[in-house]
């Protein structure tokens, strides 16, 4: 018989200054880990956001062309909630995302622009918690992003980024897997909680077409009840978690 994981999660490093997260999605942040970010910008650390897609093909009811702009601007702006105003999209096609060394290129050339201690992606496993099925975008994302912060330290791998100026960056300490199955430290989320509901909310015209319900309703609710479980593990404090995997 399996036994229930009890393991208290552990407090997330905090010596470092600069963090890239990378993900799929508009919103894949929001859902994930926005009152941690709050609280590391408050605390003076420089966060900045990598999204190798739009979203274009996330509302059924509305085409690409219009969809992608449009979740564009909600992203910054729900970025610039919790103090992130460095945005970048990798120009992926939502849905099709392909896991191989053109994503691993383009996310270890984000790498060696920002030259983060911390990175920051999203599940990469193939479901929830056995759960739920993850989608490929999310899979291909978050495995070329735990391959790119090697990638980006070594100057024979993808030698024309050294040449377009992007020296190679050894920096990367950790890779912390938001929404992980079997995470191993958390951040309090109580500081930076309303402000993760603000920022989620940003992404009106995508939660609008997700729920019926009131979105601020629906967005409290999901965001607190994930907090407020895995707190459960952080000492009863409602909390977000990561997976953390050190590199030095």
């Amino acid at each position: 018989m399996t036994e229930p994981i009890t393991t208290q999660l552990q407090p997330m490093p905090d010596d470092w200054r600069r963090a890239l997260a990378v993900v799929a999605h508009p919103d894949d942040l929001e859902y994930g880990c926005a009152a941690a970010v709050a609280a590391w910008t408050d605390g003076g650390r420089e966060v900045a956001y990598v999204l190798a897609t739009r979203g274009e093909a996330g509302i059924d009811t509305l085409e690409p062309a219009r969809c992608g702009p449009l979740r564009e601007r909600e992203q910054r702006a729900s970025a610039a909630v919790v103090g992130v105003s460095r945005v970048e999209f990798l120009d992926h096609r939502d849905g099709v995302v392909e896991y191989g060394t053109g994503l691993r290129r383009d996310i270890a050339a984000a790498i060696r622009r920002h030259r983060p201690e911390l990175v920051i992606t999203l599940n990469h496993r193939d479901t929830w918690g056995g759960v739920a099925w993850n989608t490929p975008d999310h899979v291909a994302v978050g495995r070329a992003t735990l391959d790119a912060a090697a990638d980006a330290g070594n100057r024979w791998i993808f030698p024309e980024l050294t040449e377009q100026g992007l020296e190679p960056w050894d920096g990367v300490r950790w890779v912390a897997v938001a929404g992980s199955p079997s995470p191993t430290h958390a951040v309090d989320a109580t500081p930076g909680m309303e402000r993760a509901v603000r920022s989620l909310l940003e992404h009106r015209t995508y939660i609008e077409a997700l729920t019926d319900e009131d979105p601020e309703t629906y967005v409290r609710g999901f965001l607190t009840s994930f907090a407020e479980q895995t707190g459960e593990r952080f000492g009863g404090r409602p909390a977000v978690s990561f997976e953390l995997f050190p590199r030095q």
